[in-house]
């Protein structure tokens, strides 16, 4: 098992490992005092693993219930976040007590945002259970729901105080999920490590826990230098504004890692026909992409796609910022006018 701490405004362990699933309320009791606790999951994950989260958690000395909503994006709104906070009310949940978000990000998103806002806060513990939430969403605090505007335009920052990331739940994954979460570990390289880049050349399923491990750390370093995202942790969004406007204009039948992809795409193209980024890493990502199942390419128009960017939570103002790679492992941000974006994606198209 495989160990990292992270020292934000709550610190806290991340723990990676094989089959961790079945000891998760000893793990859980290390972390948060046998209380009472709602696990919050979806259909599908609950199906395969709340039986034995709560026989774990049972045995540890945890009292449990669990609020079990319909999987998919489409969950992801204020109207589910009103239905667990009321869930929680009504089993008397209390300051003392805690949530378990045992699922994949929009899970780890509506747990955390739930935990944030039900008696102005109590504490929540992640149990990612695809490779996208255990390398991204799980970590850092990041919590939140979709509006009709945009995605993720309604959140609050709150630490968990425990991750554990059992990556035998990976193996039920369907293959298209499974790459969604390649595309933001292939981010990951993009932003910041050239090297991890390449290395993932070797396979990701083939080296997961250290795959995991160095995503996880990469993004601890970015979260403990800049947790509220006023500087820094906004190049983790690479691909994600324009990504954002694609899963937006597919009516979400394009998964946010089918999205994200593409909008790493869009902006290195962009970036290269603008002689900032060299020809041969463009070449290089659409590669790794590919290699991974993901797509390169959407058939959009840059004016369907700017007039939703418009609308994403990094603007500010008539300005828009971008994560912009000058390299495979180096991204830089780039405040851009609103009036300028149309073309700026046009050329990435």
């Amino acid at each position: 098992m495989t160990e990292v701490r992270v020292n934000a405004s709550g610190a806290y362990d991340i723990l990676i490992g094989n089959n961790l699933l079945d000891s998760c309320g000893e793990l859980c009791a290390q972390a948060v005092k046998p209380c009472k606790t709602c696990i919050v999951s979806d259909d599908t994950v609950a199906a395969l693993y709340l039986e034995r989260a709560e026989k774990s958690l049972k045995s540890a000395g945890f009292e449990t219930v669990s609020f079990v909503f319909p999987h998919g994006e489409g969950s992801k709104t204020m109207d589910t976040i009103i239905n667990i906070v009321e869930f929680l009310a009504e089993n008397r949940l209390t300051r003392t007590d805690c949530l378990i978000a045992l699922g994949g990000g929009v899970v780890g998103d509506m747990c955390g945002f739930a935990a944030a806002i039900y008696l102005r806060g109590i504490k929540f513990i992640q149990i990612p259970t695809t490779l996208l939430s255990a390398v991204d969403s799980s970590v850092g605090g990041k919590t939140g729901v979709d509006l009709r505007a945009g995605k993720n335009l309604a959140g609050a920052f709150h630490q968990p105080s425990l991750v554990i990331c059992d990556y035998s739940t990976l193996d039920t994954l369907p293959d298209e999920t499974f790459a969604d979460g390649c595309a933001e570990v292939i981010k990951y390289g993009v932003i910041n490590d050239r090297n991890f880049f390449f290395k993932l050349d070797g396979g990701i399923k083939e080296q997961i826990e250290e795959v995991i491990a160095d995503c996880v750390r990469n993004k601890r370093d970015v979260v403990e230098e800049d947790e509220f995202e006023s500087g820094k942790r906004q190049l983790l969004n690479l691909g994600h504004t324009i990504g954002h406007a694609i899963e937006l204009c597919s009516n979400l039948e394009i998964s946010h890692g089918s999205a994200v992809a593409i909008g790493m795409v869009i902006v290195m193209r962009a970036a290269v026909k603008y002689g900032i980024c060299p020809a041969e890493d463009l070449e290089a990502l659409i590669s790794m992409l590919e290699k991974h199942g993901l797509p390169t390419s959407c058939t959009f128009t840059a004016k369907q796609l700017a007039a939703v960017a418009t609308a994403d939570k990094k603007r500010k103002g008539n300005d828009i910022t971008l994560v912009i790679p000058h390299s495979i492992g180096d991204t830089r941000l780039c405040k851009l006018p609103i009036s300028e974006l149309e073309n700026f994606i046009n050329k990435g198209l």
